[in-house]
């Protein structure tokens, strides 16, 4: 029997329960906090074989802890917060789950674009105040949308917005013109996207700032921008001051820096909240996403405890 330790809130909180499915493989489940606080953390990791986990850090510390620990599955894409290198020294697999949540981003970045377009959050907040006064919105079949990362995720918001019909560009650096093409979308390079663009999605990975300097300088004035991938794509300081200023006509976003101090954010000023749309990272929680996430790093924890090899196994020279 291994010991399971899971530190994702939402494992086994779908329409299938994963835990019943690790019971009867022979395995354990033990539940662990998703921050990761290593004094927390130790007596759970000494006794863990594999370890399903969350959104918190993972340093080698934390390995120290887990003399036994065979696999790492990262419950969902992202893997910056895995100390990789330290994973790799000690033997330990690390894997993830590649295209689980897709659909259910894609779907929630659209979701903020036309909220942000036909000003539904602002809407609402004014006829409870009791104002019925409307505020003019435009149409997204109207716009040019540029998609920055053109993976799954951004695919599958091409997908959704054929139906509205505006044109989409799209630049992604690892993607060749023609299969931009193939899939929907013109291939632009970065600085002429944001230049042409009246909506910018961003679905680009972590560890680079986009929306910041002279690229958003040079943006239309009245453009938006949506924000389901990571924080630090954007100069919070800089977006909040382009809202002020009227160059950028809204921002919403699934993610701020800091996200549980998101108190301290510019963009959640007081002024701003017309033109700003925050939600709490919601937009991989469908009970889709939770089954698919669930479903793949269990399996593949499963797998490397009876000897076998994970679907989903993440290289060190790949994630960076």
């Amino acid at each position: 029997m291994g010991i399971i330790l899971t530190t994702s809130r939402s494992f086994s909180d779908g329409d299938i329960d994963l835990v019943a499915r690790a019971t009867d493989a022979g395995h354990e489940i033990v539940r662990g906090p998703a921050h990761h606080e290593l004094q927390t953390l130790a007596p759970l990791l000494e006794a863990a074989d594999a370890w399903i986990a969350g959104t918190g850090p993972i340093t080698g510390a934390h390995l120290d802890a887990a003399p036994d620990l065979k696999i790492i599955a990262r419950y969902g894409v992202g893997t910056e917060a895995v100390d990789l290198d330290a994973a790799e020294a000690r033997g330990i697999l690390v894997t993830n789950t590649p295209g689980a949540n897709a659909d259910a981003v894609a779907d929630h970045a659209v979701g903020l674009m036309l909220s942000t377009l036909r000003c539904i959050p602002d809407g609402d907040r004014r006829v409870r105040d009791g104002d019925w006064s409307v505020r003019r919105g435009r149409e997204l079949g109207a716009a040019t949308v540029g998609i920055v990362g053109f993976g799954r995720i951004g695919q599958g918001v091409a997908r959704r917005l054929s139906g509205f019909g505006p044109r989409v560009l799209a630049a992604d650096p690892f993607l060749p013109a023609d299969r931009i093409r193939e899939l929907g979308a013109e291939p632009v390079e970065l600085d002429e996207l944001f230049r042409s663009a009246d909506l910018i999605t961003l679905h680009a990975p972590g560890g680079q700032q986009l929306v910041a300097g002279a690229l958003l300088d040079s943006i239309r004035r009245g453009t938006i921008i949506v924000n389901t991938a990571r924080p630090d794509l954007v100069d919070e300081r800089e977006v909040a001051h382009a809202l002020r200023d009227g160059i950028l006509a809204g921002y919403a976003a699934d993610t701020l820096d800091g996200d549980t101090a998101a108190s301290a954010s510019p963009l959640l000023a007081p002024e701003l909240a017309d033109r700003v749309i925050v939600t709490p990272h919601l937009g991989a929680q469908t009970t889709q996403a939770v089954d698919n996430m669930g479903s793949m790093s269990l399996d593949d924890v499963i797998a490397v405890l009876e000897g076998g090899e994970p679907a989903f196994p993440v290289s060190r020279k790949a994630a960076s």
